[in-house]
């Protein structure tokens, strides 16, 4: 632990952007990533550093993207550590009420699903996954196999 500075959360950001999901660390990040968003299909995962949650959804996100279908786009704000960005990506679906971890999906910028925390806590990483593809096969293109 890094005194003074909170916990080291390095490897649970590096979890999701090792997955190739960007961070949005500022209010203008998540505006610009939304700006994107009104074009296909976009994955936002809160993150959090809530334990057996969090430690669940994660990995859920590396299951389910192993799925035939999957988002165009996907972002990840770290709620409690990124509280500005995470505010600001909060108000694109502001008519649920705050949690995390969580999963906001959005198709040409419309929110179509939302998975809280009460579905993820206590659920295992593939259960949380299984949502999430059932989130993706619902929206998704097929992904295009380059030969």
């Amino acid at each position: 632990m890094q005194f003074g500075m909170g916990p080291n959360v390095s490897w649970m950001r590096e979890e999701l952007t090792d997955l190739g999901v960007k961070e949005l660390l500022t209010p203008g990040d998540v505006d610009n990533a939304m700006e994107e968003a009104k074009q296909g299909t976009t994955l936002l995962v809160i993150n959090s550093v809530c334990g057996c949650a969090a430690g669940n959804a994660r990995p859920a996100v590396k299951v389910a993207l192993e799925s035939d279908k999957i988002p165009d786009k996907m972002f990840t704000v770290f709620a409690g550590q990124d509280k500005e960005a995470t505010a600001k990506a909060r108000d694109y679906f502001s008519e649920y009420p705050p949690s995390s971890p969580s999963f906001a999906f959005f198709k040409d910028g419309e929110i179509k699903a939302m998975i809280p925390r009460h579905r993820i806590e206590g659920r295992t990483a593939q259960e949380v996954a299984d949502d999430l593809k059932m989130v993706f096969n619902a929206f998704c293109e097929e992904k295009k196999v380059v030969e």
